[in-house]
């Protein structure tokens, strides 16, 4: 059956197996409701195997990627619940991130304008960050009275840029520039404005024409490795790596290469 989530658009390129994501309440900088984030997370879950897939794009549509969530229809209203109640919600957006990270399907984020709060964790959470000039960034949960260890962030950021700067990020919850960000190596590329789609458009389409299989493979071993000793990783990586030898995209890649073409990954 066909995705349609009905709280931000989809679209699926046929011709490229390139899904796109676009949160689109430009109105409110796409700040993220109670419905947001449950079809936010349900989406990643059946994009880990849903047919004609091969990669996401996730996009934002007006000034901002993702502002986080609103403070109107969440914020507010969180003041009413008890602890159980808060817990539930916290617990949502992390599934959210978990279902982003488990998704076999690598994830470009093409960051079209701001970056704050929760919309910073999905971004961390995206396997690629692509941005446009104006796309500063900010984990602000700190500003706000709350732990900079918010939906994995703890977890993600470290991993990308490092202890010390993931610290800084998270105990201060300042922005910082597109080009910081690409600096210290959060971001992935930054682009003019004008060439963002095409950027992680061309990005996607690269991982969608690779091993779909291998890169689900890669993916669950970025994810899995970081916390374990050396001879249980490299003991993971064997029996993975002997595992997809055994996949027909290992066969297509040898006879491509004998017959100077292309590879045509299944």
């Amino acid at each position: 059956m066909t995705l349609a989530p009905k709280s931000f658009r989809y679209a699926v390129d046929s011709a490229s197996a390139v899904a796109t994501i676009t949160l689109d309440r430009p109105e409110r900088l796409n700040a993220l409701t109670f419905e947001v984030y449950t079809e936010l997370r349900d989406t990643f879950r059946a994009l880990d195997t849903e047919p004609g897939v091969r990669a996401v794009i996730i996009t934002g549509t007006g000034r901002a990627f993702c502002t986080g969530g609103d403070v109107q229809d969440i914020i507010g209203a969180l003041f009413s619940h008890d602890y159980d109640g808060l817990l539930t919600f916290t617990r949502l957006t992390c599934d959210l991130i978990l279902s982003i990270r488990q998704c076999r399907r690598p994830v470009v984020a093409a960051l079209n304008g701001t970056v704050a709060g929760a919309g910073a964790v999905i971004a961390a959470a995206s396997d690629i960050r692509i941005a446009a000039e104006s796309a500063k960034i900010a984990f602000l949960f700190s500003k706000v009275g709350l732990a900079g260890a918010d939906m994995g962030a703890a977890w993600l950021l470290p991993r990308i840029v490092g202890n010390s700067h993931a610290t800084e990020l998270l105990m201060l919850g300042d922005f910082i520039t597109a080009q910081r960000a690409a600096e210290i190596g959060l971001y992935n590329r930054v682009v003019p404005a004008e060439r963002l789609m095409a950027e992680a458009t061309e990005f996607a389409t690269r991982l969608a024409k690779g091993p779909s299989v291998a890169l689900g493979v890669t993916k669950q071993a970025l994810n899995q490795e970081a916390s374990m000793d050396l001879v249980s990783a490299l003991e993971f990586e064997a029996q993975a790596q002997a595992a997809c030898m055994q996949n027909p995209n290992f066969r297509e890649a040898y006879e491509a290469f004998r017959a100077k073409r292309d590879a045509r990954f299944e």
